[in-house]
């Protein structure tokens, strides 16, 4: 009996030792689901790619694909938030999974009959795109009306990045294998039933966010007017998009077409080029699990210091550093694009009122993602003017510089959690949390 009392309060701290916010049901929901709709999300673009590649086509056609799938994103943000604050987020993005499970499922269909033609094929992942671009936006201001208690949002937010991270190192390398056994068809077809399960359980939610004042009844430019006025008055928040928008430019697309190229010339060729971006999502996943039950007094300077990391990988490469100070620089980097994510995410959402959160949100992942491509199409040119070496390290020095301009702005380095809008430093005592917050769930 006596070790019987010994292990009960072991048995008590395994049941609390998950966060509190999974006891939400809600949000335990739509965590499952969104976490099962990432995976097959991730697993795409493997099987999109060898579609295309099965099919006939070269470098040219796969690019011309994979295009067609971003730029409806970029077009269709802006305007997804304004309809997820009209209409509500839950059901803009019910609708948007329904649409990707039929779009992946037709897509499945074709290529179960053979190869589908490139233009049939750019068509469908345009779709694909579209549903994104509307969904992206209206995830922003579902999760925190699904987290009753403010302090639990990072949480919620942590947990989200968690299925972000795992899914991009385990989605390729399932899709691969599927494949590879049974065609990209199959990939598409498992992709097309994730979406499902995301589109139940957000039919299963009790949360309702309403739609803004006004309704339908304001007229779209209105909408984006008053979206774009809550945006620009947040000096912190549009100062780390600006941010995010440059790190994308300058070091990150440059690092994703240059890493390749100096993996394959110094580090040993493809298989090196994966470790380093493995080992990137361990180090995002291992930042998840650091950033539990964790929430810092200064959140938006912690989220900056954690940018700091992110110089590391191209200052690796273009040092010429081994293959081992390489992927550990890359593990750091991911820690702390996660511990950045969710502070961030957590900050804009409790800080920004629910009415007007996708249209904010959408104005912050336009702004932080339409110099992406830019970068992209510049970094080899670049390269071939300056050299490789050179223009990683820019993008690594900038990166510091960038982040220490970012920590120099008073509303970033010491808001903290309960200071209103537009103020910096400790919040008076009993101080109302900011009306995002408040409204939530």
């Amino acid at each position: 009996m006596t070790g019987e009392k010994e292990r009960a309060p072991a048995r008590r701290r395994r049941l609390t030792g998950r966060p509190a916010v999974l006891r939400e049901r809600d949000f335990r929901w739509f965590f499952v689901g969104y976490a099962t709709s990432l995976l097959g999300s991730s697993m795409a673009p493997v099987a999109v790619a060898f579609a295309v590649l099965d099919g006939g086509g070269g470098g040219t056609e796969l690019g011309w694909v994979m295009a067609a799938r971003i730029l409806p994103i970029v077009l269709v943000m802006v305007a997804g938030g304004v309809v997820a604050d009209r209409l509500g987020s839950r059901r803009v993005m019910l609708a948007a999974d329904v649409l990707r499970c039929a779009v992946q499922g037709v897509f499945a269909v074709l290529l179960s009959g053979g190869h589908a033609p490139v233009a049939v094929m750019a068509a469908l992942v345009a779709v694909w795109g579209l549903g994104e671009g509307v969904f992206l936006p209206a995830l922003g201001a579902l999760v925190p009306a699904l987290v009753r208690r403010e302090e639990r949002l990072p949480d919620a937010n942590t947990l989200l990045g968690l299925a972000r991270s795992v899914s991009t190192v385990a989605g390729p390398a399932l899709a691969g294998v599927i494949t590879a056994g049974f065609g990209p068809g199959a990939v598409l077809l498992i992709d097309a039933l994730t979406y499902g399960v995301g589109a139940l359980a957000l039919a299963r939610l009790s949360t309702v966010v309403p739609a803004g004042p006004g309704g339908g009844e304001s007229s779209l430019p209105a909408d984006l007017r008053e979206g774009w006025g809550e945006f620009r008055s947040r000096r912190w928040l549009w100062v780390t998009t600006v941010q995010m928008a440059l790190f994308n430019l300058l070091v990150w697309a440059p690092f994703l077409v240059l890493g390749p190229l100096t993996a394959q010339r110094e580090l040993g060729g493809a298989r090196a080029w994966g470790l380093v971006m493995g080992v990137y999502g361990v180090g995002a996943v291992l930042g998840g699990l650091l950033m539990l039950g964790r929430r810092p007094g200064r959140p938006l300077a912690v989220a900056t210091v954690a940018t700091l990391g992110w110089a590391l990988p191209s200052a690796a490469l273009a040092a010429g550093l081994p293959l081992a100070w390489t992927a550990a620089a890359a593990l750091v980097a991911g820690a702390g694009s996660a511990v950045c994510g969710s502070l961030y995410d957590s900050t804009l959402q409790s800080w920004v009122p629910a009415e007007v959160l996708a249209r904010v949100t959408a104005f912050g992942g336009l702004g932080a993602f339409v110099l992406g491509p830019l970068g992209l199409a510049a970094a080899g040119p670049l390269a071939d003017r300056v050299g490789v070496a050179a223009v990683l390290a820019f993008g690594a020095g900038w990166q510091l510089v960038a982040a220490a301009a970012v920590l120099a702005v008073r509303e970033v380095r010491e808001r903290r959690w309960g200071a209103p809008d537009g103020a910096a430093g400790p919040a008076e005592p009993g101080a109302a949390p900011a009306p995002a917050a408040a409204g939530a769930g």
